[in-house]
């Protein structure tokens, strides 16, 4: 449980630490997805273009061209077309990693943009139903191979194939929390101790006698 609570604030500091112009923009999808999620219990079925056109009816901006988009997306000719988005938001899920996390952001506005067409459940199961299939289809292939620990060549390895697969969900999964969070966390700062951090005998001795040049 302890490894589990580090990994999960490993992950949350890798979520965190972006560019700002990343971290805008992550801020505003986490808020439009998490707001559509939430409407699911709320108010369903709701479409992802209701949460604008929300807003934008109570700023009093004209919101005729947001129900035409809906109803386009809606016809039935056209199904097949969000049934790729929402295959496409799986993949994009499954690529995400620490050093590659707008995927994770291009992944939930494509399954927005395929529930809009197809519906929140469709939309979402097809999404999870790729991203596991490819990470369970990769962990079938890396299983026949012997890996040695003096290989010097790219190969796919059981473990960490699994353990790539846990940490692209868990980002995917963090994007709508990461608005909420940082808030709770800004709001939560002043009042929290951290303990004080240890400084290793070595490095306190490597502080208090710093090398220096000797010139002969």
């Amino acid at each position: 449980m302890r490894t589990l609570r580090r990994e999960l604030a490993r992950i949350w500091a890798c979520v965190t630490d972006r560019p700002r112009w990343q971290l805008v923009m992550a801020c505003v999808v986490s808020v439009w997805s998490l707001a559509w999620v939430v409407g699911q219990a709320i108010a369903p079925p709701m479409a992802p273009s209701e949460v604008p056109r929300a807003l934008l009816a109570w700023a009093g901006v004209p919101v005729g061209w947001l129900d035409a988009v809906g109803q386009w997306a809606r016809e039935d000719s056209r199904w097949w077309v969000f049934t790729v988005f929402a295959v496409a938001a799986g993949l994009l899920w499954a690529a995400t990693t620490e050093r590659a996390q707008l995927t994770a952001l291009a992944g939930w506005l494509a399954v927005m943009a395929a529930a809009e067409g197809i519906g929140y459940h469709p939309a979402v199961y097809r999404a999870i139903i790729a991203m596991a299939g490819f990470i369970l289809l990769l962990w079938l292939l890396s299983l026949p191979g012997k890996v040695s620990v003096m290989t010097n060549r790219i190969t796919l390895v059981p473990r960490d194939v699994l353990r790539a697969g846990a940490t692209a969900a868990a980002m995917a999964a963090m994007v709508p929390l990461l608005a909420v969070g940082l808030i709770v966390i800004r709001l939560l700062r002043p009042y929290v101790t951290r303990p004080p951090k240890v400084v290793v005998p070595r490095a306190r001795e490597a502080q208090e006698n710093p090398k220096t040049l000797v010139r002969d």
